[in-house]
């Protein structure tokens, strides 16, 4: 489905991070995907980590080690054998918040579409039926939380971790008008995205620290899945916003997708 293909060279790779450049017409461009499988060992799903606002695809691995962790759970055998795919947003401004934008540039059907068959492409072992997972970080909290809320019928689990709920919360980390993005009012908040979801909303979790600048609206979210009847996991811990939190506590959502893979 890619007009062109890049993929890193195995003599050159390090850590088992292998790099995939796609020319994705949802992009109208280039996109980048760090990809990373256990090695010898046939992925039993593929976690999509969506990056936040000012990063790219591989801030997951070199600032938040996320593979690293991986492999110490699946070698201990907590968790089943997962594939990682680490995409860059779409690189346009500070951040896309993983949205379709006004003039066409489908930063949502980049994630949803092209992410999965770009990572097989790079990581032979993982097969089309593997499971998908997805999970982030602020503005890919946004994205995944709402992202696997949508497409709920091809997603088995979803995690977010400091998560962005609403677009307007945008406008306090990124530099641009985020009127400027033209995106639809219907793509705005994350409960509406779950609530529409309904008896297909798969698995659910996410976090928060108790100091973060988004702790209100990460428990305003909360709460309004609980009046609704809307089964979830919530959590929070000591911390802010900052890698030294994420870095940790992404260990939670390989945990929570591993015990939704084992039923």
């Amino acid at each position: 489905m890619f007009r062109t293909i890049d993929i890193s060279d195995p003599r050159f790779e390090s850590d088992g991070l292998r790099l995939v450049t796609v020319k994705s017409a949802a992009l109208r461009g280039r996109g980048d995907v760090t990809v990373w499988a256990p090695a010898g060992q046939t992925p039993a799903g593929l976690v999509i980590l969506l990056h936040g606002v000012y990063g790219s695809h591989w801030c997951w691995a070199l600032r938040g080690g996320a593979h690293r962790t991986a492999a110490r759970l699946i070698a201990s055998g907590e968790i089943p054998p997962l594939a990682l795919a680490m995409p860059s947003d779409g690189l346009r401004g500070d951040g896309t918040a993983y949205l379709r934008h006004g003039d066409g540039a489908h930063f949502s059907q980049w994630i949803s579409d092209d992410v999965p068959v770009a990572a097989r492409a790079a990581l032979p072992s993982l097969d089309a039926s593997a499971p998908l997972f997805i999970a982030g970080l602020s503005m890919g909290g946004f994205g995944a939380l709402r992202l696997g809320a949508t497409h709920a019928a091809r997603v088995r689990g979803i995690s977010g971790h400091s998560s962005i709920t609403h677009l307007s919360q945008m406008s306090r980390f990124v530099e641009e008008d985020v009127s400027s993005f033209g995106t639809s009012p219907a793509q705005a908040s994350v409960l509406d995205a779950i609530v529409a979801a309904g008896d297909a909303l798969p698995p659910l979790r996410f976090d928060c620290g108790v100091d973060d600048q988004l702790i209100e609206e990460n428990r305003a979210l909360h709460r309004a899945l609980d009046a609704r009847g809307i089964r979830h996991t919530y959590e929070e811990f000591p911390g802010t916003h900052e890698w030294s939190y994420w870095e940790t506590h992404i260990e939670d959502t390989f945990r929570f997708f591993g015990k939704a893979l084992r039923g």
